[in-house]
């Protein structure tokens, strides 16, 4: 339902968007069984392909033409999809969306070649565009994105980090793709800087909110929705915002060495949900949510009048507000 949602939010875009879902499953054909499957399995996975959105949407405020945009467009959605593969193998994951990971369905070996495959199709991809400055945010934002990765893992199980940290690791694993969607897409059709300096904040902004709703909906949806259990993030060692905002809860601590210790049992899973879900830390990740959403808005606001600004609004409500 709610993939539908932002589905008919861009819906005079659809067309473009289907050209980018065939490019990028032409750009993940290999002369390999095992990876063109494992590449394709995890493509068919879906996705709500918010990244190639934001591309075009921010490439219409310049000269807007999907053959040139798709150049772009298809790398970074294929630099998030790489990531996802080797997310699932750094977090020993069996379930995304509802499916088996590429890790599960083959093994640590194989996803982790195939998370590289689609990184070196990405690179591949963009050779298309002759521009140095694109390939120079596109190479800075693999370099931080991996950064974010590693900060993860150091932070894994840390209840001492601080609230900056937490927003330093979301902003380079999260926040800044969608920042560079919205940055990329309107440097490759050359729109003014101005404009280009506004989306790219936008985009950040959302991206930030984006994941910290995320993150709340990992205490907050049911197993279901996520396609995987609730509390997975808390469980394999990250610890997002909610935690962190009700840590030295006496009735959480229990909870919180058990998880440490892998000791965790499904009983207990569930209680430390209920606790999380009634928790004030809840409506203050919310409201953390919000400030970044506005900030958004803000710039948005700021941007030349065009019809793309209502889409861009509508899009960023959407993130800011779903519930799955």
């Amino acid at each position: 339902m709610e993939k539908m949602k932002l589905k008919m939010l861009y819906a005079d875009i659809k067309s473009d968007i289907e050209i980018i879902e065939n490019e990028l499953e032409q750009a993940l054909n290999s002369s390999s069984h095992i990876l063109n499957n494992a590449s394709i399995y995890l493509l068919q996975g879906g996705g709500k392909r918010i990244r190639p959105v934001f591309v075009l949407l921010s490439a219409k405020f310049g000269d807007y033409n999907i053959e040139r945009m798709k150049n772009i467009a298809v790398p970074l959605e294929l630099i998030h999809m790489g990531s996802l593969v080797h997310d699932d193998v750094i977090d020993d994951s069996d379930m995304r969306r509802g499916r088996e990971t590429v890790k599960s369905q083959y093994n640590n070996r194989v996803a982790m070649y195939t998370g590289n495959f689609i990184f070196g199709k990405a690179l591949q991809y963009v050779t298309d565009i002759e521009d140095p400055r694109v390939h120079r945010i596109l190479a800075e934002t693999m370099v931080e994105l991996v950064n974010g990765e590693v900060i993860q893992i150091e932070d894994k199980f840390r209840l001492d980090q601080h609230l900056k940290d937490y927003f330093r690791r979301i902003k380079r694993k999260t926040a800044l793709l969608i920042e560079s969607s919205c940055e990329l897409g309107a440097v490759v059709s050359g729109a003014d800087e101005k404009t280009i300096r506004h989306l790219k904040r936008y985009g950040y902004f959302v991206g930030m909110s984006f994941q910290i709703v995320d993150d709340i909906l990992d205490f907050t949806a049911t197993d279901k929705q996520l396609g995987k259990p609730a509390g997975s993030d808390l469980l394999q060692g990250n610890v997002t915002l909610p935690i962190l905002l009700m840590k030295d809860d006496p009735q959480l601590v229990p909870y919180l060495e058990k998880v440490a210790s892998h000791g965790l049992t499904e009983q207990e899973r569930l209680e430390m949900l209920a606790l999380v879900r009634k928790s004030a830390a809840i409506k203050e990740a919310t409201k953390i949510s919000n400030l970044y959403l506005q900030k958004a808005l803000r710039e948005v606001e700021a941007l030349p009048n065009h019809p793309m600004k209502k889409k861009l609004r509508d899009i960023a409500l959407y993130m800011g507000k779903r519930k799955s």
